[in-house]
């Protein structure tokens, strides 16, 4: 399945199209509407010369960055562009590319004044074919001469990368190799060592290998070729007549693995799948058949795919999504499932918001919003009723709506397909994140039964842990640099080698803190990096929060922090800067409320402001200060 499933079709697509260049101002936002919709290869390229042609260069100011994506490669691949760039859109992100001349990905890099030193990517696809990669591999090689190519193989996609970081220091994903060989030996096809269709296995799982060892990601086209068949992906004839290694029919859903890389580097992956319950996590209505009536678990097939639904559910808040339910029911009749049907796999701790009411699904899901404190655009919405998916995506165009039928079989693989959730890693604070959730509620609960601010704060008993960066943690501080947005002075993106270089830096320092009370771990809760400058003023690069542990004297706390370390390093003034994005508003006045006097203000909104060390006193908070 090629196609992109998940997508809805829209009726009058082509004449919203042909409506686009009418008005350049609102171009970009319906181009973004009809990206969203089940394309196929024509279609894909139609909006991508009807836009190109509206906005050359891209809309002025966007929430995200645009993206100068070169794509490295050894056969055609300009067929894919416009499926990549569209993906972006699709995306909220802006996408440049650049193709390298044919065959000439290695001299392009080895040469500096080369078209693509000066098109200065910033991130980089390596598609190398697999005619390309196995070239001299013959069914006659032994063990070790098979041995050997995969180790020559392995030390040419490393000499690419080599020359890619250091030209660029970019993001960089390595496109798995195409299992398009034949087999010569059959079902025991590893016997065979010569074997281009075998080496190719080996060396997409040692691709895997150097790419965890080098801090590289992974475009696994052999995974979605094997989940699709690869005569879906690939076609001899085309390859024979253009070196089109990967299909045009392909090509939509090959952009859209790319684009949703693109967005998780920016961290624009979805965070939560909020879910509908009667049909959809369940068969039947629970108001109307009881307990006993609905359809779930062993005994049917509609029921054991109901299960299945939960159980994918549940692993993904397994691994950091967030869960939540929007429902249109009496909350009691809603609950009972979950409290007392022996076969519910999903199970109340398992959900962060429970909204089931009689209020509009739209209305709700933006109180699931503002309850988990994260934006619309993090919602991920499943419904059976096609009602109350138009009525979301309508409403709320930022949510995303996968479309399924009334079959709960194809509930998983819609989700699985979209690739809303896509992550580059997991990390423990990911594993943990539902518990945080019901952490905030009982928080929230210990508020409500005080009288006063301090008594409140007093009672967290909290804990305010820091280290320095370090190799531990590295995961999770480019995690976090690169998906906050709305508690984030300066929303500065940086890769693993920028902060591996920090790390190193005499003259920097980078601090990750960890939030820690009565009723649990908050996990790494802010990213601080500050930079000396020539005079000793300590410029703050970097200074980015979560928004869940606003209200706590963390920012305060934080400045005492980054005050001291300032002063080891012997600064004399510390400066904040706040540069603005269509996200980042909260924190306009952020330095100015913690004592620092303003420099200078921009026509943008942005602001510079300094705060002398010398007369700067450390504010009492009811936070204990630890060194991790």
């Amino acid at each position: 399945m090629t196609d992109l499933h998940w997508l809805p079709t829209i009726a009058d697509w082509r004449q919203r199209l042909r409506a686009l260049p009418a008005d350049p101002a609102t171009a970009w936002e319906n181009a973004v509407v009809l990206a969203n919709a089940r394309l196929n290869f024509v279609l894909t390229n139609s909006l991508d010369e009807t836009i190109r042609r509206v906005l050359p260069a891209g809309p002025e100011a966007l929430a995200t960055k645009k993206v100068r994506l070169a794509v490295l490669g050894s056969s055609t691949l300009t067929h894919l562009l416009p499926a990549i760039r569209v993906a972006g859109l699709r995306r909220g992100i802006w996408v440049d590319t650049y193709e390298n001349d044919y065959g000439q990905y290695l001299q392009e890099l080895s040469d500096t004044d080369s078209p693509l030193h000066a098109f200065k990517p910033t991130a980089v696809l390596v598609a190398l074919d697999a005619y390309h990669l196995t070239a001299g591999v013959t069914a006659a090689m032994d063990a070790d001469t098979a041995d050997a190519a995969l180790t020559e193989m392995g030390d040419r996609l490393r000499e690419v990368w080599r020359l890619a970081r250091e030209a660029f220091r970019c993001p960089i994903i390595q496109q798995a190799a195409l299992p398009v060989h034949l087999s010569l030996l059959g079902n025991n096809e590893h016997r065979l060592p010569g074997s281009r269709a075998w080496l190719l296995t080996r060396l997409n799982a040692a691709i895997r290998d150097m790419a965890d060892a080098e801090g590289i990601d992974v475009l696994a086209v052999d995974d979605r070729a094997c989940r699709d068949g690869v005569g879906r992906w690939h076609d001899a004839a085309l390859w024979h007549r253009s070196k089109q290694e990967v299909s045009p029919t392909a090509g939509p859903l090959y952009g859209d693995l790319v684009g949703r890389w693109l967005a998780a580097k920016q961290g624009r992956s979805f965070k939560c799948l909020v879910l509908d319950l009667d049909n959809t996590v369940w068969g039947g209505v629970i108001g109307d058949d009881g307990l006993e009536g609905i359809v779930l678990g062993q005994g049917s097939p509609l029921g054991e795919a109901y299960a299945a639904f939960q159980e994918y559910a549940r692993e993904l808040s397994r691994r950091g999504v967030i869960l939540a339910v929007c429902s249109k029911n009496d909350e009691a009749n809603a609950l009972e499932p979950f409290e007392k049907h022996p076969d519910m796999v999903l199970k109340r701790a398992d959900i962060a918001s429970f909204v089931a009411n009689w209020s509009n699904k739209a209305d709700n899901i933006r109180a699931i919003a503002q309850e988990l404190n994260i934006g619309l655009d993090a919602l991920c919405f499943i419904d059976d009723n096609p009602f109350e998916r138009n009525l979301v995506r309508q409403e709320l165009p930022m949510v995303a709506v996968p479309e399924v039928s009334d079959d709960p079989t194809g509930y998983p693989l819609a989700l699985s397909d979209a690739g809303y959730f896509e992550a580059l890693s997991v990390t423990d604070e990911d594993r943990e994140r539902t518990s945080q959730y019901q952490g905030n509620k009982a928080r929230d609960a210990l508020k409500a039964a005080v009288t006063d601010l301090p008594s409140y704060l007093r009672g967290l008993e909290m804990a305010l842990i820091w280290r320095r960066f370090d190799k531990l943690g590295l995961q999770r501080i480019v995690q976090l640099i690169n998906k906050s947005n709305q508690f984030n002075l300066t929303t500065r993106r940086y890769t693993d080698e920028d902060i591996l270089a920090l790390m190193s830096d005499p003259r920097a320092f980078g601090l990750q803190l960890r939030l820690t009370d009565r009723f649990g771990d908050n996990g790494i809760i802010a990213i601080i990096i500050g930079r000396m400058q020539a005079d000793q003023d300590l410029y703050i690069d970097t200074w980015l929060m979560s928004c869940r542990v606003l209200g706590r004297q963390v920012e305060p706390t934080t400045l005492n922090l980054i005050a001291q370390q300032a002063a080891n390093l012997g600064a004399r003034r510390l400066i904040g800067e706040y540069i603005p994005t269509k996200k980042n508003a909260m924190v306009r006045e952020h330095y100015a409320r913690l004592g620092f006097t303003v420099m200078q203000t921009d026509d943008t909104g942005g602001n510079r402001n300094i705060l002398d060390l010398a007369a700067f006193t450390p504010a009492k908070t009811f936070i204990h200060v630890v060194e991790g």
